[in-house]
């Protein structure tokens, strides 16, 4: 492990002994934007990283109304009362007019909100793409080294941005509405594709029926898209997030998923591939906040983003004009 300034290394002994003070203290760190704070949370994950990666990672996502929020909370709770410490990254849309959100999962996860053994962090997408805040993969780690030992990501819906959870997580859980006819025709494929399993929710009462259909026409759209692993071909179930029926199959399933792949080394193998392409996404990341911070391009691309506006500068040259400011 890295040494580490003293009140940092305070900071990773707290996360480390499953402080929740400290584990808030610490996302805030890596979510804050100024450069010191960045500092500090680029050394305290590298410190503690060899105390990470023991969770089981799920991204959850689904149409909007799909009741994901109380689908979580009955299946954080259902795992708390195993025996398991559940952590809930729950990422909000921001405005793209005001950059604000909402940030009200925890008033929509009453039970989880309150569980000792539950730990709910909402944070903005801030406009990132794919729907997961740009700092979910640390945040995910410092929960890990905090002893958390499930992790769900809860994404803003279902689209093609949305994918990028996939690229988080080791199972990808897509939920959906009982009424599948005009839901199969709006979905994604790619999203489809992407799916370990596919939950249809609200199947309790009245909805029983028409979520045992939709199940079914789900599971043979399925069967015509190759499987994304010849371990695995994705299920379809049924589950309540009201009544929380069908979560202790749903679980079964995404525990027999991790066994198979684990015995294998796959689970491994796909978290070194994302590892790489974090690393790329934070070159990225810094390439963008040069664009937006550096002092030279600031005072030149008001007059660029002009002249494209104006149809006088074609969109190429003014890129490239860019690009050479930058060094590209």
């Amino acid at each position: 492990m890295v040494d580490l300034p003293s009140p940092v290394a305070a900071l990773a002994q707290a996360i480390l002994a499953g402080e929740r003070a400290a584990l808030a203290r610490a996302i805030t760190l890596a979510e804050s934007r100024r450069a010191d704070h960045r500092e500090q949370a680029r050394a305290l994950i590298q410190h503690l990283l060899p105390r990470t990666g023991g969770a089981i990672r799920v991204g959850i996502t689904g149409v909007p109304g799909v009741g994901k929020s109380t689908a979580i909370d009955a299946l954080g709770s259902y795992l708390t009362a195993k025996g398991h410490k559940v952590a809930v990254l729950a990422v909000d849309p921001s405005s793209s007019r005001t950059g604000g959100s909402i940030l009200g999962d925890k008033t929509r996860m009453a039970r989880l909100a309150v569980d000792p053994n539950a730990y709910i962090r909402p944070s903005p997408s801030s406009g990132t793409l794919g729907g997961v805040a740009a700092r979910t993969r640390e945040t995910m780690l410092l929960c890990e080294a905090a002893g958390f030992d499930v992790v769900l990501v809860e994404t803003v819906g279902v689209g093609q941005s949305e994918t990028a959870v996939a690229d988080l997580t080791d199972f990808f859980l897509v939920l959906m509405l009982p009424n599948a006819g005009d839901e199969l025709q709006g979905i994604k494929k790619g999203i489809i594709e992407l799916a370990d399993m596919i939950a249809v929710n609200k199947a309790d009462g009245a909805g029983a029926t028409p979520a045992r259909a939709a199940a079914a026409q789900y599971q043979a759209a399925l069967h015509i898209l190759a499987p994304s692993s010849a371990l695995w071909s994705a299920p379809v179930v049924t589950i309540s997030g009201l009544t929380g029926e069908g979560l202790d199959a749903l679980w079964t399933k995404i525990e027999d998923h991790r066994a198979r792949h684990e015995a294998k080394g796959l689970v491994a193998e796909r978290r070194h591939r994302q590892d790489v392409k974090w690393m790329w996404a934070m070159v990225e990341d810094r390439l963008q906040a040069k664009l937006r911070q550096d002092p030279d391009l600031k005072a030149r691309t008001p007059a660029l983003e002009a002249a494209v506006a104006a149809g006088t500068l074609a969109p190429t040259v003014a890129a490239e004009d860019i690009a050479q400011a930058l060094g590209l």
